[in-house]
């Protein structure tokens, strides 16, 4: 009896060489690795689609986001607090108007906080291509 034929599988027969520096391999290595495809699947869709869509999972434990994250509940209960006040009727008073700009300003804070955290974040990655 005959050796059935796969037919449902392309068979891949040319062969193109291709030269790269340890930068562009590593770049196209980790690519690959990103969307999950090896590394002859990554260039033959690049070749052929244009483009490939990776997928970044981004996982962090910094002690620093767990502070702002805490801070931010903080100052949206302050903020939830002076809106029951308000909608309850509570009278515009100096205390109150201070308190909302005391949580106007904290956010601010916390904004540019996170903003270079961001940035360092990026930075960094940005060194490694």
């Amino acid at each position: 009896m005959a050796k059935r034929k796969k037919q449902d599988k392309l068979t891949y027969t040319h062969h193109i060489n291709l030269r790269l520096t340890d930068i562009q391999y590593d770049f196209i290595s980790e690519a690959a690795a990103q969307a999950g495809l090896t590394l002859s699947e990554y260039i033959r869709r690049q070749l052929m689609d244009g483009k490939v869509i990776a997928k970044y999972e981004i996982v962090a434990d910094v002690p620093e986001i767990k502070r702002i994250t805490a801070e931010l509940g903080k100052i949206g209960s302050n903020l939830n607090q002076i809106a029951r006040y308000f909608n309850s009727g509570g009278n515009h008073s100096q205390t109150v108007h201070n308190a909302i700009d005391q949580s106007i300003a904290d956010l601010h804070v916390m904004k540019h906080a996170v903003l270079k955290m961001a940035g360092n974040f990026f930075a960094a990655d940005r060194q490694h291509i």
